[in-house]
């Protein structure tokens, strides 16, 4: 490890960044890095400039994607290196302010979960589903987290580092019972690591990804779907069923109920609730002759 990688993880954890966020950091910060083959702290504004360019023409990323690379950098240089540059000095890209995401339809998760390879497989997507966790919360759960008695998952240090409970199906609870009694292989984690080198390490994000695609071919959907594709539908689903917006913002552990308000854009109840414009205009003069 570097010394300057050392000090930018140091400044991180100094900061109590999500370790998520470090990963993310850290590898934009390498990727710059070898982009130009020398050392970060060589490289200044105009590399960044230059750097960014590359980012939206060649590769064509996505302005949040190009976001969070920029950021990085902003962490590089005035956080880590103290350097005194203006925020026009490291521009963030304009994001759009509103993107719906990818939400499937009860049926679709359905055919989702029971067209999963394996027993693991469909516990984890399941449990995705059914507690609208995300990938890393997931990963990080273990066996006493599943509280029988109250029916109920911690969710330990969240994104925020903030802890929740969500509900427990009885569905849910029943079938990771099922699975975690078929495991050979126990570390302390719900989902332990499979690998070798990795025996005393739960199972990672990557997984469960791979996990999400499988099962995605294998039902024959054709859209887009990732397990963050879960959380949507499992929020959506709830505003369908009549839950509130703050219910919602609980449950998946929102910080700003603006972020749980998205969900009213993809609510069919809410979308239906009011009269379309259209079928209440009166009839015309031409459309009453014709009665």
């Amino acid at each position: 490890m570097t010394q300057l990688r050392k000090k930018v993880l140091e400044e991180l954890e100094r900061r109590n960044y999500s370790q998520a966020t470090a990963r993310a950091y850290v590898g934009a910060i390498r990727r710059f890095a070898e982009y130009f083959h020398r050392s970060p702290d060589q490289l200044g504004p105009e590399q960044v400039r230059q750097y960014q360019l590359h980012l939206v023409q060649d590769r064509k990323l996505r302005p949040r994607t190009v976001m969070i690379q920029m950021a990085a950098l902003r962490f590089l240089f005035v956080k880590t290196l103290k350097r005194n540059y203006r925020r026009e000095d490291l521009p963030l890209p304009k994001s759009p302010r509103l993107q719906l995401p990818l939400v499937l339809s009860p049926e679709e998760v359905a055919r989702l979960i029971h067209s999963t390879s394996n027993l693991r497989h469909r516990a984890i997507l399941m449990t995705l589903y059914s507690t609208g966790m995300r990938r890393s919360e997931l990963c990080r759960l273990r066996p006493e987290d599943i509280d029988k008695q109250r029916m109920v998952v911690h969710i330990r240090q969240g994104k925020g580092g903030s802890d929740r409970d969500v509900p427990l199906s009885p569905k849910l609870l029943d079938l990771l019972r099922t699975y975690y009694r078929s495991l050979k292989h126990r570390n302390g984690w719900l989902f332990p690591s499979l690998q070798a080198r990795r025996r005393d390490q739960p199972i990672t994000a990557k997984t469960i990804w791979h996990a999400c695609r499988q099962a995605t071919c294998r039902a024959g959907i054709t859209k887009p779907v990732h397990p963050h594709t879960l959380r949507h539908s499992f929020a959506t689903h709830l505003l369908e069923a009549g839950a509130d917006v703050c219910t919602i913002q609980v449950l998946l552990g929102h910080a700003d109920i603006r972020d749980s308000a998205l969900y009213l854009h993809l609510s069919k109840r809410h979308l239906t609730a009011v009269a379309n414009p259209l079928d209440t205009l009166p009839p015309t003069s031409t459309e009453e002759k014709k009665k």
